[in-house]
C-alpha cells in the first residue's frame, strides 16, 4: 500500500439528531421517540453542547482540511429550532473552516409540529432541505406510521421553496405494502409537480429489527415492481430529472455530500450513533459513536467507538460498492488516490467483467455499463 495524501480527499461532516415525534414501522435508522412528543429546550442545548465537544475530539483528522459539506440526518433533525442550528454552525466554524459554498442539508419531515419555520434555517445556514415525505397517499402514510398527511407534504415542499431553499429533496419510497402502479406514479407526480429539485426515490426493504419484519405486510407482486420501476424511470426521465445514483434523480446539482461518500472520500461523524471514516497517511480507517442518546450524553466528549483501520484486502470492495452505485462511476485515478493500492491489481476480476459487458471498456473510469447497474448485486459480488 502506497502512502495516502488525505489533502486531496474531501472531508465532510455528519451530525445525527437521534430523536423522533414517533418511531415508524419500516425504520432501522438510530432513531428514538422523544418524551411527550417534543424536545425540551434544555434537552436541545445539553446535546448541541455534546456535539460541540465530540466535534473537537475530531479537529486533528481534518489535518489541513476545509468541511466540504454537511448532512443532518436522524431521526428528525427538524426537531432541533433554527436557533440552536445558528448556535451550532456558529460553534463548529469557529473551531475548522467550512469551504465558502460548503452544501448543508437537513432532514425534515412534513409534519408541521415537527419543524420551525424553514425560513429559519435557511438564515441558520442550511441550504438545502431533503424532506421525508415517503408517500402522498394517506392509506400509505397511515401503514408507514408517518404522522403527516397527504396535505402536509405537498405544503412542506411548496413551504420550503417559498421560503427560499432553491435545492428541496424529497424522499419517496414504492413498493409499499397493497401499492399499485397508479398510486406510485401519482406519488412522483406530486413530488415534481410540489417544486421538488431533486428526487431520491428507492423501494421499500423490510429490515430486521422493524415492525414491520415481525408483522410482514403485503407488497406488489414482482411484476407489479417491475412496472412501477419501468414507468417511474421513463417519468422521470421526461421531467428532465437525471438518474445519477441507483437511487438519485437530479434537476439541479448532484448532493454534494451523498457524492462524497460515493466517491469514497472523507466524514466526520459527529451524535448519538453517528458512523466516521477518515484518511490518515498510512490507512483508512472507520469509527461509530455511542449508539443511545442517554449513554452519549453520559460521558461528554463521547469515546470513538470501534476506531479501526480497513484492512488492505477489504478496501477494494468497500471502494468499489460505493463508485459503482454511481451511473456515470468516478475517475479511475481516484482508486490508487483514496485507497492506497494499484488499480491493475484487480484486473483478474476486471477483465472478465468488462469482456462481458457489465464494466465500461474504459481504463480511465472505473463504472457498470447500463447492463452492469441492472446487474449491480452480481457485479459486487464478482468483486468481493
Amino acid at each position: 500500500m502506497s502512502e495516502l495524501n488525505p489533502a486531496l480527499v474531501p472531508l465532510s461532516l455528519y451530525i445525527h439528531m437521534p430523536w423522533c415525534v414517533r418511531k415508524c414501522p419500516y425504520c432501522d435508522f438510530n432513531s428514538h421517540a422523544v418524551p411527550d412528543g417534543k424536545l425540551s429546550l434544555d434537552l436541545e442545548q445539553e446535546y448541541l453542547q455534546a456535539l460541540v465537544a465530540d466535534f473537537k475530539t475530531q479537529i486533528d483528522f481534518a489535518q489541513g482540511r476545509a468541511i466540504h459539506s454537511v448532512f443532518i440526518g436522524g431521526g428528525t433533525p427538524s426537531l432541533i429550532s433554527a436557533k440552536g442550528y445558528q448556535w451550532l454552525f456558529a460553534q463548529l466554524k469557529a473551531l475548522l473552516a467550512f469551504e465558502e459554498d460548503c452544501e448543508i442539508t437537513l432532514e425534515a419531515n412534513p409534519g408541521t409540529v415537527e419543524h420551525d419555520p424553514f425560513a429559519g434555517y435557511l438564515e441558520a445556514g442550511i441550504n438545502r432541505l431533503s424532506i421525508g415525505v415517503q408517500s402522498f397517499n394517506a392509506d400509505h402514510l397511515k401503514k408507514l406510521g408517518r404522522i403527516h398527511s397527504d396535505d402536509d407534504a405537498v405544503s412542506a415542499i411548496q413551504h420550503a421553496k417559498e421560503a427560499g431553499f432553491a435545492r428541496v429533496n424529497v424522499d419517496l419510497m414504492h413498493g409499499l405494502p397493497e401499492q399499485t402502479l397508479e398510486q406510485a406514479m401519482l406519488d412522483l407526480k406530486l413530488a415534481v409537480e410540489s417544486g421538488a429539485t431533486h428526487v431520491s426515490w428507492y423501494q421499500l426493504t423490510i429490515e430486521p429489527n422493524t415492525v414491520f419484519f415481525r408483522t410482514q405486510p403485503v407488497l406488489p407482486v414482482d411484476d407489479v415492481l417491475e412496472d412501477i420501476q419501468e414507468q417511474g424511470e421513463a417519468y422521470l426521465t421526461a421531467q428532465g430529472f437525471v438518474n445519477y445514483e441507483v437511487s438519485a434523480w437530479r434537476k439541479e446539482k448532484p448532493s454534494a455530500h451523498n457524492l462524497n461518500y460515493w466517491q469514497f472520500g472523507d466524514y466526520l461523524a459527529i451524535g448519538a450513533g453517528a458512523h466516521g471514516k477518515v484518511t490518515q497517511p498510512e490507512g483508512v480507517y472507520r469509527f461509530q459513536k455511542t449508539r443511545l442518546p442517554k449513554d452519549y450524553l453520559a460521558k461528554v466528549p463521547a469515546e470513538h467507538l470501534q476506531f479501526k483501520r480497513i484492512e488492505d484486502a477489504d478496501l477494494p470492495f468497500e471502494f468499489m460498492m460505493n463508485a459503482l452505485r454511481l451511473n456515470d462511476g468516478v475517475d479511475a485515478s481516484l482508486y490508487a488516490e483514496r485507497t492506497g493500492l494499484d488499480l491493475a491489481e484487480l484486473n483478474e476480476k476486471l477483465v472478465p467483467l468488462r469482456q462481458r459487458q457489465l464494466m465500461l471498456n474504459d481504463l480511465s473510469r472505473i463504472s457498470c455499463t447500463e447492463q452492469g447497474h441492472v446487474f449491480l448485486n452480481s457485479v459486487l459480488e464478482e468483486l468481493l
